[in-house]
């Protein structure tokens, strides 16, 4: 049985400048990501990726088999508009996502075409190098409702059983102002952690708590737009009733950052 994981993605593809301020100031992201493959229980025989860098109407399942890379960020150096990552996709198990989906009463949608945004490749360049395990990315839907988030989760559940590793990507914190700011966003920062360390501790209030996430402490400083929350919902939702463990935990720009492992 493989666990399911919400993990910090990063600013860009920081991870891939050359050594100066800001590579250091994300370094222990990149050292967390280098070794996170070596800590899951086995090899996952497949990925599926939940960005927070993708929103349709309803959850479109990336039918791809061969997907390019989408560098969706802007004003970084010419080299990391060139990086590769030629993981495989699955046609065959993102027909598997289909009917789960299905069968729970989630509509969902066809992709074919989109490569695939730096909430996959950078991450998964650092924690999969040799890209060899196939990955189905997955998107959010537009309304970023936290009760449909987490009930998608439940619905990708069985695939922990079949050897499938779910990745939810995105920021427990993401205020992109807020990095640059000074001490009324780290108090804000601080507080949002605080709480959501917290609140993953307890399977049987998790879920409401990540509902109403919105009336936490320092909640809309931390997330002004929740795109980067709701990859958590998903992950958290594969793991209904499951223990949730603190993976990840350090301090970039200033702020808080942590990442969770559950089941």
């Amino acid at each position: 049985m493989q666990p399911s994981f919400f993990i910090n993605h990063g600013g860009g593809p920081c991870f891939f400048l050359e050594p100066g301020p800001m590579r250091r100031a994300w370094a222990p992201l990149e050292d967390y990501l280098t070794g996170f493959a070596a800590r899951l229980p086995k090899r996952p025989d497949a990925l599926v990726v939940i960005s927070g860098h993708w929103e349709d109407k309803v959850p479109r399942i990336h039918f791809g088999g061969s997907p390019s890379l989408l560098y969706d960020y802007g004003g970084f150096p010419p080299h990391t508009y060139a990086l590769e990552w030629p993981a495989p996709g699955s046609p065959i198990l993102a027909a598997r996502i289909a009917t789960l989906l299905d069968d729970a009463g989630i509509e969902t949608a066809r992709e074919t075409a989109r490569g695939w945004d730096h909430g996959v490749f950078v991450p998964l360049k650092i924690a999969f190098p040799n890209a060899e395990i196939p990955v189905v990315q997955l998107s959010l839907r537009q309304d970023l409702d936290p009760g449909a988030h987490l009930a998608l989760g439940r619905a990708l559940a069985p695939l922990r059983a079949e050897n499938v590793l779910i990745i939810g990507s995105g920021q427990s914190y993401h205020n992109i102002g807020g990095f640059f700011s000074g001490t009324m966003f780290d108090r804000a920062a601080e507080s949002f952690d605080r709480w959501l360390q917290a609140s993953m501790n307890d399977p049987a209030t998790r879920e409401q708590a990540l509902r109403d996430w919105r009336h936490a402490p320092g909640a809309c400083a931390a997330h002004p737009r929740e795109e980067h929350l709701l990859p958590l919902m998903v992950a958290a939702g594969a793991a209904t009733g499951e223990a949730a463990h603190l993976d990840f935990a350090a301090t970039v720009l200033g702020k808080p950052l942590s990442g969770y492992r559950f089941g």
